[in-house]
């Protein structure tokens, strides 16, 4: 347990919360996190339980490893710079087709964004807007949920495929595929100091809450929605 209490303040830090903070979150006494952080106490396995949940990281990772090495050795390519594999595809005249991923195939899609057998048994389609560019990606992806109102759920979100997460500016509203919560759209602060994304719902009610890097697979920037949900006379 040499690197204990250094992973459990560095994942707290990570997330930008205070001591006090965390405890409200994950209902453990500031007092007794303060203790864990300054080795004077050694966490019992259900509060090591709550902290791997909340920070999504085995117990392994938390006993034994060095938590911010690690990081660092998974530092994702932001820039885009090595190879990111995005299969596309395209109509008899070679022009580039708009894949669909409803949210009936939004498990699969974790699984298969970079398979290209995947991405053809979509729905695939085109859009004859002149917002939309003939050298740029898109995607549409649909949404459930009320965390991104007045957007309603079950709209369909338009976007453009983001090479460079750096061009990417802060509340830009985006999809953000993660391994550990898949499809998520959500308004995006960049914090790669810290080696995260900071992701803000519109709805007051949800949480900000921040994502790893390395758990990041792709971004999309929304560029507009589709719903066939019509405002009610009020």
């Amino acid at each position: 347990m040499e690197n204990l209490n250094k992973n459990l303040k560095h994942l707290r830090l990570r997330k930008r919360l205070s001591q006090g903070r965390l405890s409200h979150r994950i209902g453990i006494g500031a007092s007794s996190i303060s203790a864990y952080e300054k080795k004077r106490s050694t966490p019992k396995l259900t509060t090591l339980m709550k902290y791997s949940k909340f920070f999504k990281r085995n117990l392994d990772e938390l006993v034994n490893e060095d938590i911010s090495e690690l990081d660092l050795e998974k530092m994702q390519d932001t820039k885009g710079d090595k190879l990111r594999v995005l299969p596309i595809l395209v109509d008899a005249q070679n022009e580039e087709m708009i894949s669909l991923v409803p949210v009936k195939a939004a498990a699969g899609y974790l699984n298969g964004y970079s398979d290209a057998e995947f991405i053809s048994e979509l729905p695939n389609f085109r859009m004859p807007f002149t917002e939309l560019s003939e050298n740029k990606t898109y995607r549409a992806f649909q949404v459930e949920g009320d965390s991104m109102l007045p957007i309603p759920s079950g709209a369909y979100i338009i976007c453009e495929y983001v090479q460079d997460w750096e061009l990417v500016k802060d509340y830009t509203c985006c999809i953000v595929i993660t391994s550990d919560d898949g499809i998520v759209y959500k308004r995006v602060i960049k914090d790669f100091e810290h080696n995260q994304l900071r992701l803000h719902s519109d709805n007051p009610e949800y949480l900000a809450y921040e994502v790893g890097l390395n758990q990041v697979l792709e971004v999309w920037k929304s560029l507009g929605f589709v719903s066939f949900k019509l405002p009610e006379v009020p």
